[in-house]
């Protein structure tokens, strides 16, 4: 630690993405026990939650977008944003098909919403707290491949993909605690 400090800029978008990670784990969690009751079929609840999902992701990322401007990942997150918008619809026209169908629009989005999160927050490794986005965004990858893979099961469930909102969730948070440590040091 040298004692400078952080750029103003630098610190109050780590706030802001601070306070925007905790949001992102609370509601990572609450919807993932609420799906979790409704992973072996698609009723118009889950179908209705399944689309909310993505459309959180919307939010978040026009949230970071707008506190983030002078840390310049913009044209990612505005990709983000239209991929996930592209996301809740195909979930939503999915979900009539059924579960493999579900599973093969939502591990399509994990793997190029993971690459957005990855590129992203390699971008922004200097501001700290950005390594648990790093790991989140290759899981995001890993996993979005197993959903795919998993809709050609004999008894396909939707408890691996509600599964992955909880280590999401709990990456965004130990990133926001890690966020204020760094804001604290600077």
């Amino acid at each position: 630690m040298t004692g400078i400090a952080a750029p103003p800029s630098t610190t109050g978008t780590a706030s802001a993405l601070r306070s925007l990670y905790f949001v992102r784990f609370a509601f990572a969690i609450v919807w993932a026990l609420v799906m979790f009751t409704m992973a072996k079929e698609i009723g118009p609840v889950a179908g209705v939650l399944l689309v909310i999902y993505p459309l959180f992701d919307v939010g978040a990322a026009v949230v970071d977008a707008n506190t983030s401007r002078e840390h310049r990942p913009l044209a990612l997150l505005y990709l983000n944003m239209a991929v996930s918008l592209v996301a809740a619809v195909g979930v939503g026209i999915a979900a009539t098909s059924g579960i493999p169908a579900v599973l093969r629009v939502w591990g399509a989005w994990s793997i190029v919403s993971g690459l957005v999160q990855l590129i992203v927050a390699v971008s922004r490794r200097t501001m700290g707290g950005q390594w648990p986005m790093i790991l989140s965004g290759g899981i995001s990858v890993l996993a979005g491949a197993s959903f795919v893979a998993s809709a050609g099961a004999d008894d396909p469930s939707l408890s691996g993909a509600v599964g992955y909102a909880v280590p999401g969730g709990v990456f965004f948070l130990i990133s926001a605690l890690r966020l204020g440590r760094a804001a604290k040091e600077a």
